[in-house]
């Protein structure tokens, strides 16, 4: 996931993801948003990463984007994302959204933070034991999100999970904090 409060060669980072990642841009400024998904098309498409836009459907139909992510504040909108989308992704902080939106039709459900994050650190942390909760029986893909890097995903071994999604942590090496 993309995040506009870090200074990042954003290029360089979807270069550096492995073939069939996803690049989630969630950048809030509009413009900046759609100049940034402009400028990512051509490497996701050229690495076989998919590109998604968070909450703007209507920035995604217009760069053919591979799909959308939605906050759990607008989770209700899967419905309208999945009839021009094959890909739609919420984000989950509780146990209740997680459940609404496997029963809703996402593709894929973030729960977060899992790990204390300076993204949101208005947020507590989830921990591994609430995130295994919220996600055990979950009918769709459930990824950990927030915190998550090269010393926290080692404490997620063994869960049921389909994966993890990053903010930070896959940009070490490029990233200005």
């Amino acid at each position: 996931m993309t995040d506009d409060t870090l200074v990042v060669d954003w290029v360089e980072a979807v270069r550096a993801l492995p073939r069939g990642s996803a690049v989630v841009v969630r950048h809030r400024e509009a413009r900046a948003r759609e100049a940034l998904a402009l400028g990512l098309r051509v490497v996701c498409d050229a690495r076989g990463v998919k590109l998604l836009i968070a909450d703007d459907v209507k920035l995604a139909v217009r760069l053919r984007a591979d799909g959308v992510h939605l906050p759990q504040a607008r989770m209700a909108k899967v419905g309208v994302a999945r009839a021009q989308f094959g890909l739609v992704t919420v984000s989950a902080h509780d146990r209740a959204a997680v459940a609404r939106a496997c029963v809703l039709g996402a593709d894929a459900v973030f729960v977060s933070p899992v790990f204390a994050t300076a993204s949101h650190a208005e947020r507590g942390a989830l921990g591994v034991v609430r995130f295994a909760a919220m996600s055990a029986g979950c009918a769709c893909p459930v990824y950990a999100l927030g915190g998550i890097d090269a010393n926290s995903i080692n404490r997620l071994g063994g869960l049921r999970l389909a994966g993890v999604a990053l903010m930070r942590g896959w940009l070490a090496p490029i990233c200005t904090i």
